[in-house]
């Protein structure tokens, strides 16, 4: 049994963690970190985790906290992760980080794209980028991983088998993007209070969201991101247009790329036609699909997932499984919640 740590465990991604480690067999959360809910129940914020963790109260950071850890997730708002960093050395053995702060391998990207300087830019290189389903050679090697953005997450297992094997010109691809509101995050905001989400679909980010380096990072192409603020509590769908190489390619020929592509991997499902984010929600599983339109030229690829698990905590898990030498799909649901 692997004893872990939760910073951050009382933001949706950190609770989202808490969830998926009280059904797993090989986790046992020694510390949960909330500074901002400090001596607060569990439960009381988190009603869902009451049978799990009692009265388990959030924790004030305390690095002696972890000493002796076998693993450390960081689910902080971005910077944070720089900031505890030098704490963690030391005291625990391997770290999952969800937040961007080392995702990005080109440190000069944070000040455009964050707004301030990388603090520990020497650092960045000591971690795997955590999408195992293509970059699974480096997160075995590595102790240290960076989990991806949750759209970067669906919009990179959609088109990233097809610019790999050639098939789509690299400048000019378009991702139109929608998420759940959970995806911004537990504390309030002005843009995301009910009566300003409901009965509404909007844009935001034009331009400058901080997921496109990544996105074009992970992709392997120059891109367009627009996001979009659904009126849901869970789930992403991202919709990628790009102009092929060959104006001869087929919807079977780009299925056929996608579907090797995740042959044998638990975690994508590549499927024909329309996909919905209901389909996935409450599991690690991401939704995949490609069409080529033979009117226009377009291929359209598409990817749907739950931005909370396959988005951000399930995928944690899932990287934390190989760094702990565990089968991969420990404790982390396929199927999911329908309806």
């Amino acid at each position: 049994m692997a004893k872990v740590g939760v910073v951050g465990a009382s933001g949706y991604a950190g609770a989202e963690l808490l969830r998926l480690a009280a059904s797993h067999p090989e986790l046992d959360v020694a510390v949960a970190t909330g500074t901002s809910q400090a001596g607060e129940p569990v439960a009381s914020l988190y009603p869902n985790l009451a049978a799990d963790y009692g009265d388990q109260v959030f924790e004030a950071w305390d690095p002696m906290a972890v000493d002796g850890l076998d693993l450390v997730f960081l689910a902080l708002p971005h910077g944070e992760s720089q900031r505890l960093l030098g704490e963690l050395d030391g005291r625990v053995g391997r770290i999952v980080d969800l937040a961007a702060d080392f995702r990005l391998k080109d440190p000069t990207l944070y000040p455009t794209w964050y707004g301030e300087a990388h603090t520990c830019p020497e650092r960045i290189a000591d971690f795997a980028y955590g999408l195992p389903e293509l970059f699974r050679p480096d997160i075995l090697v590595s102790n240290f991983v960076a989990a991806p953005g949750c759209y970067v997450t669906a919009a990179a297992l959609a088109l990233a088998p097809l610019v790999r094997a050639g098939l789509l010109e690299t400048t000019g691809i378009i991702v139109d993007a929608a998420s759940g509101v959970s995806g911004a995050g537990r504390p309030p905001k002005p843009s995301t209070t009910f009566c300003t989400v409901d009965e509404d679909f909007s844009t935001y980010g034009l331009l400058t969201h901080r997921h496109t380096p990544e996105m074009e990072q992970a992709i392997g192409a120059q891109l367009v991101f627009t996001p979009h603020l659904a009126p849901m509590n869970r789930g992403i769908l991202a919709t990628c247009y790009a102009r092929p190489v060959d104006s001869s390619l087929t919807t079977d020929d780009a299925g056929d790329v996608v579907r090797a592509a995740y042959a044998g991997e638990p975690f994508v499902v590549a499927r024909d036609g329309a996909l919905s984010t209901k389909a996935t929600q409450g599991s690690n599983t991401a939704h995949v699909s490609v069409v080529v339109d033979p009117r226009t030229g377009w291929v359209v690829a598409c990817g749907a997932l739950d931005n909370l698990v396959k988005g951000a905590a399930g995928q944690a898990v899932q990287c934390a499984n190989l760094l702990l030498g565990l089968p991969e799909t420990t404790g982390l649901a396929t199927a999911g919640l329908y309806p």
